[in-house]
């Protein structure tokens, strides 16, 4: 219902970028610019400063986001409340999730949501942690589940659930003939780690500060941004690496991958995050007491949000 060309703009003060605007909106850059310099018109003001490929909001741009932000949250809050209104249950419902929560575990939720609610359009986003944060600040995600908690000041952050991670080795490993792994040992193997901004990696460099290994001491020869591109890798007997129980499971009953628990135990909880002050439409709390129900039966606990579970 908001004016497109408020819409674009809020995009590319975002990123700082006509570029990355373009790619978020789904729109071509000449069109991208084009709906900026209809909304400077308009104003009868400039937006932006743009100097050596590079741009910065002015202050009149730096007013206009505000005001573009508020205008833009109060009519999404409208559009939904007015279709909760005629008792409509339906709608997207916009999902991100880092790469574990993403690939192995919210799948078959937003599934069995989706078939008790056909008219929910659910769009699943997976990255790393960092980018999934990225996305609810910017409020083109309803929700982000994370491995980690958030330390954006615009977001608050919910624990929702526990995970443990273990150390995955190939079979023919060293590490595998282990009852348990320990942290001063692990730096002796070759490692292979996830990339920069994972939380999985925060996780894990915390874990071992924590028992007196530096993370700069192990011997990390890949990094890699897929769990999947590790699962493969670890397999060939390159070295191993640590992840969670959930990831692995199917190769470890195929017999693929050896999984040995760390000493002390590496547990961890998965986070859900949304902006501060924004209304939370009767799907977003529907989901989430969905999946609140559905890892209770699997012996995950998870709490809702308190200022969600009025909804």
């Amino acid at each position: 219902m908001a004016d497109r060309r408020l819409q674009v703009f809020h995009a590319v003060a975002k990123h700082l970028s006509f570029t990355k605007a373009a790619e978020t909106l789904f729109m071509t850059q000449p069109a991208v610019t084009f709906n900026v310099k209809q909304l400077e018109e308009q104003l009868n003001t400039r937006l932006f400063d743009r100097a050596q490929g590079r741009i910065s909001l002015t202050p009149a741009g730096q007013v206009a986001l505000d005001y573009a932000e508020r205008i833009l949250r109060l009519s999404a809050e409208l559009d939904t409340r007015l279709k909760e209104m005629s008792g409509q249950a339906a709608g997207p419902l916009l999902i991100g999730a880092s790469m574990t929560i993403g690939e192995y575990v919210l799948p078959q939720l937003i599934g069995r949501f989706k078939a008790s609610l056909p008219a929910v359009v659910p769009t699943l986003f997976v990255g790393n942690s960092e980018a999934v944060q990225e996305r609810v600040a910017e409020r083109t995600l309803d929700l982000g589940f994370i491995e980690s908690g958030s330390p954006l000041a615009t977001l608050q952050s919910e624990i929702c659930c526990e995970d443990e991670l273990q150390v995955v080795c190939a079979p023919s490993h060293a590490l595998a003939k282990e009852r348990f792994a320990l942290p001063a040992a692990l730096a002796q193997h070759a490692y292979i780690g996830r990339e920069a901004g994972s939380g999985t990696r925060l996780v894990i460099d915390r874990y071992l500060q924590q028992a007196g290994v530096a993370p700069e001491s192990m011997n990390r020869v890949v990094e890699l941004g897929s769990p999947e591109a590790i699962k493969g890798l670890v397999a060939t007997g390159m070295g191993f690496a640590i992840m969670s129980r959930v990831i692995a499971a199917k190769e470890i009953q195929l017999g693929s991958l050896v999984q040995v628990p760390l000493r002390p135990p590496l547990l961890r909880n998965f986070s859900v995050v949304y902006a501060k002050e924004r209304f939370h439409s009767k799907v977003v709390a529907a989901f989430l007491a969905f999946a609140k129900e559905r890892l209770a039966a699997a012996s995950m606990p998870v709490q809702l949000p308190a200022e969600l579970q009025s909804e």
